[in-house]
């Protein structure tokens, strides 16, 4: 079982970055689905979401959200994400009539919006609405959010948001239904950058800015109805949202509540019983390990337990400014000394994820499977020791910094390293510690660290550049293994350059060999989730990508 807090994602820093995003089945266990539930749900009914999460904030400008999750019922954005169980995610239109149209070998890309889209209010639509809500992003009141496009629209380093009158040029709305963007550099997936939250339209009277986040306009099928910290939030429809105009969203609740600050545990044990007040509900979080084993071993649960595919990266970082990890024959004997079977046993078994070889994840189109360093995932011993006497070292002592939360995953890791004469010293920290320590400090208070990585579209380069860019060391971003290779870089900008979706998808397959080459990283599991369901809920379906359900197409029975 996957840890229930999300996996780390990509939290890219609005600076100096070479930042590139290239062209983006499951496995049945006891009695959990392989990815979708029970359909044929109808319009109507009151769902019930269930969270652990004490607060929500529908603020485009400061969400991460995945295109299929929460904001995605209120917002819409210009274009959005098709989900199947058993097919890639397919980039499709949303407030857009395509989506979009490169120009300039890739450094403009245009929008033009479908006619007759309205805000919850009746007002329209319109380009300068996306414009001025893009804008908003950059503004230092509103932090947070994703910044992928804040530093590919040209002049976005410089930009601070629209507040004080000031509007950026590479956002241009030619007309009422007409967007182009302007971009520093060509760039082939701008169209799956445009499905992120900070694309969604919001209007030039929208109040102050922080504001917002408890008073949003909606463009989607539900509107905010109400709202209290730690408790509740209800969405009631949106009568001006046009199901016609929306490939994306099914609306097919009446309404839809979130009940906040709930133990996943405690809801969990609710669902199994399928209580009354639980049948048109479900879970957000991934199931608590001792729930999930007693969930496959219930036949009356059956497939409202619902596994993804593999989906979210798990992965031991090697820190490749260290001492002691510098020599590559080093970090490649780690390659081989790593038990991922234990590991995998220390997560829950095999529901908790496949055996990873690839930097890639499965679910992203282009992947291609290979295996650098042999197939047998307990590792291979003697090959671990002979690279260690080939570079001369022995009694290698390494620090591994974890979450408090992966304390068996990482004796698993010591206990496997251990069988080639490296010692290995755990140090737990709480999650703001770890922060402070690994993605944002100096490099030196670690050795190895244990992570993952779910990108935030589904492309090639949403799992390499923020995890192996040299510009995406320190200062708060994820290249945990610190690692700088300007072949490596160049590589990737050419990749996320490319405009032609299958030549760009070879050149992220070849990033990914020439990476793993030089063995920054030991890659774990493809991890799984697991999600609980009431009877009453229908179409809950986990595609290939992201291993999340789609709350954007749930119905109720």
């Amino acid at each position: 079982m996957t840890s229930p807090r999300l996996p780390r994602r990509g939290l890219l820093a609005a600076g100096p970055v070479v930042l590139g995003l290239g062209a983006l089945a499951a496995c049945t266990d006891g009695g959990s689905s392989s990815g979708s539930s029970d359909s044929g749900g109808s319009t109507g009914g009151a769902l019930t979401i269930f969270t652990s999460s004490e607060e929500l904030s529908f603020d485009p400008a400061t969400s991460q959200n995945l295109a299929i999750t929460t904001l995605g019922l209120l917002a819409r954005r210009l274009t959005a994400w098709k989900t199947s169980a058993d097919a890639p995610t397919e980039l499709i239109p949303d407030l857009a009539t395509d989506t979009g149209t490169p120009s300039d070998d890739g450094r403009t890309w245009t929008f033009t919006l479908q006619d007759g889209l309205l805000f919850e209010d009746g007002t329209p639509i319109t380009a300068a609405t996306v414009k001025y809500g893009l804008e908003r992003s950059f503004a230092k009141e509103l932090t947070g959010g994703l910044t992928y496009h804040k530093v590919l629209l040209e002049g976005g380093e410089d930009y601070e948001g629209p507040f004080s009158g000031k509007h950026l040029d590479s956002i241009e709305a030619k007309d009422e239904t007409t967007l182009v963007f302007h971009l520093n550099r060509p760039y082939g997936d701008f169209g799956w950058i445009a499905s992120t939250p900070a694309f969604a339209p919001v209007p030039e009277d929208s109040g102050e800015p922080e504001s917002y986040a408890t008073k949003p306009v909606a463009s989607g099928p539900y509107r905010l109805e109400s709202y209290t910290a730690g408790s509740s939030a209800t969405f009631a429809r949106n009568e001006k949202w046009d199901a016609s105009t929306d490939q994306a969203r099914t609306g097919g609740p009446d309404t839809i509540e979130y009940s906040l600050a709930q133990d996943p545990s405690v809801v969990a044990q609710t669902l199994i019983a399928d209580r009354s007040d639980a049948q048109d509900a479900f879970l957000a979080s991934f199931v608590p390990t001792a729930q999930l084993v007693q969930a496959q071993n219930d036949p009356k649960v059956g497939d409202r337990l619902v596994t993804s595919g593999p989906g979210a990266l798990e992965y031991l970082a090697l820190n490749t400014q260290s001492e002691a990890l510098k020599d590559v024959k080093v970090r490649t004997a780690i390659q081989f000394a790593v038990d991922k079977e234990a590991y995998r046993t220390a997560k829950g078994g095999e529901i908790s994820g496949d055996y990873a070889t690839t930097l890639i994840t499965p679910g992203i189109a282009g992947r291609e499977e290979y295996s650098l360093y042999g197939d047998a995932p307990a590792g291979d011993v003697e090959k671990a020791k002979s690279l260690l006497a080939e570079a001369g070292v022995k009694d290698l002592s390494l620090r591994l910094v974890i979450t408090e939360e992966d304390t068996a995953a990482a004796e698993s890791i010591q206990q496997g390293l251990a069988r080639v004469g490296i010692t290995v010293q755990i140090q737990p920290l709480d999650e703001n510690a770890w922060t402070s320590e690994v993605p944002a400090g100096d490099g030196t208070g670690y050795d190895l660290v244990l992570s993952s990585w779910q990108p935030d579209v589904p492309s090639p380069n949403a799992n390499l550049t923020p995890l192996f860019d040299s510009s995406q060391i320190g200062d708060g971003n994820y290249n945990l293994a610190r690692y700088a290779n300007p072949e490596v870089d160049k590589a990737m900008l050419d990749a996320s350059s490319t405009v032609d979706a299958d030549e760009a998808a070879a050149k992220w397959a070849a990033v990914d060999k020439q990476i793993l080459q030089d063995s920054p990283v030991v890659p774990l599991i493809y991890s799984k989730n697991s999600f609980l369901h009431g009877s009453g809920v229908k179409d809950f379906v986990i595609g290939e990508f992201p291993a999340y359900p789609n709350y954007l197409t749930v119905t109720l029975g």
